[in-house]
């Protein structure tokens, strides 16, 4: 005889995970009974789906704070330790989008094979650094999160409209950073040697350092001149171009750095060159302005470096025994220098000049060079020729469909290539190696070829 009753259904999966996650809210809510928990509840699953559906804007946060150092800017963001937590949430949504919505194209090209090559190289530098754990810390704070978020940012950036977001985001955090060291300069805040501007300096930041604060300021003028030049874009694009544009080339004026002057003077002569038909007249209008420059600067005036010094300044014949010392390490250790992050501890042992005192290497090549040996630097190297290639090679593509092409492509292809150059020029006397710039640039280039060789492909058909 037939039963006439039908079996249970199975409890749906999604009613056993409710039953979980509300016995888990029951459990902290015994021993935590406050009301900003029910707020809590509510918006961190909303912020979790927004963030695992749009790992782009994540990742362009984590860049903006880790690069500008927007929470040391402004102090009472300090202690919520920002970048840490963007960097776990933009990492896990990037995971998220490739591994499990499956929504993120991968793709490979030779810049990321020379970056991942670079990136071999320094893990078998850190291996065998005179300082081990100096470098290992390094690596697992700082140079880690740039090698992915390079790779995040060159394959998240898909569309125009990313792009301009990007570079827009990019000035105004330039702008905020530019303003904040004015204000300083003005009230006399956390000067160096009594001229040189800084920005949180009381709290050890990067932005500390003067030539550091150059370099971070320079880095979104190339974009602003790229908005102020390009006539296609609209009225209020090339207004806020013109706008940051003089407000960062103020700030960077008030750093009194050679190198991110000479910065400026390379960014204004690659739209110079495009901009004037003669060359000797360019050249010379150059080697003027570049003088005006120093001179309005305060260049003289300070106190290292200036005109107080007779013959080769402190500060020149710092960097050359600085030089001499890096390229001696890299002789001692020719296939992985001494290790990321170990220039500045190994200083005594291989300077022929010792003041009682060591100093950092102030030059991105000799930097590369000391710290991940002749392989290294040959790489890196490579890594920049590659990537200009690349970037002129867009440039001459769009430049043939100016008129037809959405013209933020144009204004960003501009600005990346002037930033390359402005970078390759102050890296001279900067450090760059192994902080944002050069790996943000590259990002930037990559995407940036893909986009226009879509839309490039749309207009030829």
């Amino acid at each position: 005889m037939l039963s006439n009753h039908t079996p249970p259904k199975a409890l749906p999966s999604y009613w056993l995970v409710t039953l979980l996650v509300s016995f888990i809210i029951g459990i902290i809510w015994y021993f935590l009974p406050h009301p900003i928990l029910i707020i809590a509840i509510g918006i961190i699953p909303i912020g979790a789906y927004y963030s695992l559906n749009n790992p782009f804007f994540i990742v362009l946060l984590f860049i903006l704070f880790s690069f500008f150092r927007l929470h040391e800017v402004f102090p009472f963001l300090y202690d919520f330790k920002i970048p840490k937590y963007l960097s776990i949430i933009s990492l896990a949504a990037f995971m998220w989008q490739i591994f499990i919505q499956r929504n993120i194209q991968l793709f490979w090209c030779r810049e990321f094979t020379l970056i991942t090559i670079f990136l071999i190289i320094i893990i078998v530098g850190i291996v065998f650094a005179v300082d081990r754990p100096l470098a290992f810390e390094y690596f697992k704070n700082t140079y880690w999160k740039i090698i992915i978020m390079t790779f995040a940012i060159a394959i998240l950036i898909q569309r125009p409209r990313q792009l301009a977001l990007t570079l827009q985001t990019i000035i105004l955090s330039g702008m905020v950073v530019a303003i904040t060291a004015i204000y300083n300069r003005i009230e006399g805040i956390g000067l160096v040697e009594g001229t040189r501007t800084t920005v949180a300096r009381n709290l050890g930041s990067m932005l500390g350092d003067p030539n550091d604060l150059a370099l971070v300021l320079m880095f979104p003028i190339s974009f602003s001149i790229a908005l102020l030049l390009t006539r296609q874009l609209s009225w209020y694009y090339r207004v806020f171009g013109l706008f940051s544009t003089i407000l960062l080339f103020i700030a960077v004026i008030l750093t009194q750095s050679r190198g991110g002057l000479l910065g400026i003077i390379a960014i204004f002569g690659i739209y110079g060159i495009q901009q004037v038909k003669s060359k000797l007249l360019l050249v010379s209008c150059s080697a003027v302005i570049g003088i005006m420059l120093f001179t309005l600067a305060g260049i003289a005036d300070r106190t290292s470096g200036g005109s107080a010094e007779t013959g080769i300044d402190a500060s020149s014949m710092g960097r050359l025994y600085a030089w001499q010392a890096a390229f001696y390490m890299a002789l001692a250790h020719p296939l992985s220098g001494v290790g990321l992050s170990n220039f500045y501890p190994n200083y005594f042992f291989f300077s022929t000049h010792w003041d009682g005192i060591n100093h950092a290497v102030h030059s991105t090549w000799f930097s590369v060079l000391a710290e991940t040996g002749f392989i290294g630097l040959a790489i890196f190297i490579s890594l920049i020729v590659i990537l200009i290639k690349n970037i002129k090679l867009t440039l001459a593509n769009l430049t043939i469909h100016k008129d037809k092409v959405d013209p933020i492509i144009f204004a960003s292809a501009q600005g990346v290539y002037a930033g390359l150059i402005g970078t390759i020029v102050s890296g001279t006397f900067l450090t760059q190696g192994f902080t944002w710039p050069i790996y943000i640039l590259a990002a930037l280039v990559i995407a940036i070829s893909n986009i226009s060789k879509q839309a490039l492909c749309k207009i030829t058909g």
